[in-house]
């Protein structure tokens, strides 16, 4: 059942105890004291070493567990770096910069943050990636919305709220598989029952944000400066596009994304070769450190000046630091422990869907890998629900409701600082207006099983 076994098993009291303490030491260095998630889950990291040494478990042991938390994120990381250069390739190229352009001419003010959740999340349905959707549809709306003086944490939090109900309602994504795979469901029933709190989510956080979107139109004046300064850098050509066509060219044929975003990075390189002003030595080098915009508008320069593998590096880091101390919780036995104590006292419906709920939002707080969150509850609650004559795509649904979009609202998750990084806007920034991902483990728990109970466990 877990990815790692305890070499310790520790009270329910005791685990909730030691739980509580570093989750209120971890809030109070990144809400009171302001810093960076990387030192906090640190010290997470060395108060757990001390515990477990307490309760004599080898550093060997430990050292073990922190490395196999850390491996289970490899292939995240890996697709971070590339990422890196997918952003600034796409700006050498002028995909971005025509992203934005195109943007100018069809959004204006009115219903502005709607609109951009509206496009995100079809765009998030057809490339199945929340990562991808916000590293390059996310960017592009990121600058329109500074174009048009708009709130950049609004902004944020409806690319981020289109993103994941992609990420959670496609076919193609990594997640919805996951969850359907896991408790055994047939990938499209599971998403069609998703449909359930998946809906009125979507549409009450349509509501919201064309409530908050600005009135009025926008002065022309302050879109015309973002349209000279990207025509004054001369990224933008008709091949443009091309790097964008092959990314949909192989969603559609199911290409693995690492394999998708290489092709599109060569592709619109080579392109930047054939129409940027560039020199092939200055192309090389943005795959590293980033392209960094040259016009006479300083807000397009910052927008532009961005992407390369360096700028995926505190990501990375961060990354591999919360899967090690997630790895430290498991070998510890503290979250085998509070996740048993759960299974066994579970006996009314939705007493078992609000602790199922629970519990993939808490492996997504402590351990911040949405997969994790997917795999480990799955497996925990599977008996539970057919014991309880529940059918599988309920626990599926739940899954997916609390455990895929809650990711990127955690600071230290995967999702969290990979967003964060590439729309320059903190997660606890957005977070309060990310409306669709909060809404839907509320909805989740509302529904509950209602009407359920009558179908055969496992349909």
């Amino acid at each position: 059942m877990f990815p790692i076994r305890p070499k310790y098993n520790p009270s329910v009291v005791e685990s909730i105890i030691f739980f509580v303490l570093i989750v209120a030491m971890i809030s109070f260095f990144i809400i009171k004291l302001e810093t960076s998630p990387h030192i906090p889950i640190t010290l997470a990291i060395f108060l757990l070493i001390a515990y477990g040494l307490f309760r004599q478990i080898s550093f060997k042991d430990l050292e073990e567990g922190m490395i196999f938390g850390a491996k289970s994120g490899m292939g995240a990381i890996f697709l971070f770096m590339l990422i890196g250069v997918l952003i600034s390739s796409w700006i050498i190229s002028g995909t971005i910069p025509a992203l934005i352009n195109i943007g100018f001419h069809v959004i204006g003010g009115t219903w502005f943050y709607a609109i951009v959740f509206a496009i995100t999340s079809l765009v998030g349905v057809s490339l199945g990636s929340s990562l991808t959707t916000s590293a390059t549809i996310g960017v592009a709306f990121i600058g329109m919305g500074s174009a048009l003086d708009a709130s950049m944490a609004i902004t944020a939090g409806a690319i981020v709220s289109g993103a994941l109900f992609g990420d959670k309602m496609s076919p193609l994504s990594d997640t919805t598989n996951l969850a359907s795979t896991i408790v055994e469901v047939d990938l499209f029933d599971h998403i069609k029952h998703m449909c359930l709190t998946t809906i009125p989510a979507f549409i009450i956080s349509f509501i919201i944000f064309a409530f908050l979107s600005p009135n009025g139109s926008v002065p022309l004046e302050n879109i015309m400066q973002y349209q000279r300064a990207l025509e004054a850098s001369q990224l933008i050509h008709w091949t443009s596009w091309l790097p964008l066509l092959v990314l949909v060219v192989c969603t559609i044929f199911k290409t693995p994304a690492f394999i998708a975003l290489g092709l599109s990075s060569s592709l619109a390189t080579l392109l930047a070769g054939i129409t940027s002003h560039l020199t092939w030595s200055d192309i090389w080098n943005t795959w590293f450190n980033g392209y960094t915009a040259n016009t006479n508008f300083e807000p397009m320069n910052e927008l532009l000046t961005r992407g390369g593998i360096t700028s995926m590096l505190s990501t990375v880091s961060l990354v591999i630091l919360a899967l090690g101390f997630g790895g430290l919780l498991f070998v510890t036995g503290i979250i085998p422990s509070i996740l048993n104590a759960f299974k066994e006292k579970l006996r009314r419906v939705r007493t078992i869907i609000i602790s199922t709920a629970l519990t993939a939002i808490g492996v997504n707080v402590f351990i911040g890998e949405q997969y994790l969150s997917i795999l480990l509850t799955g497996e925990t609650y599977k008996g539970i629900y057919n014991r309880a004559e529940l059918p599988n795509k309920v626990l599926s649904r739940t899954l997916e409701d609390a455990g895929t979009v809650i990711n990127p609202l955690v600071p230290w998750s995967v999702c969290g600082v990979f967003i964060a990084d590439v729309l320059d806007v903190p997660v606890l920034t957005y977070l309060p207006f990310a409306f669709f991902c909060l809404l839907s483990p509320i909805i989740t728990v509302i529904f509950g099983g209602r009407g359920q109970q009558s179908e055969s466990p496992g349909k």
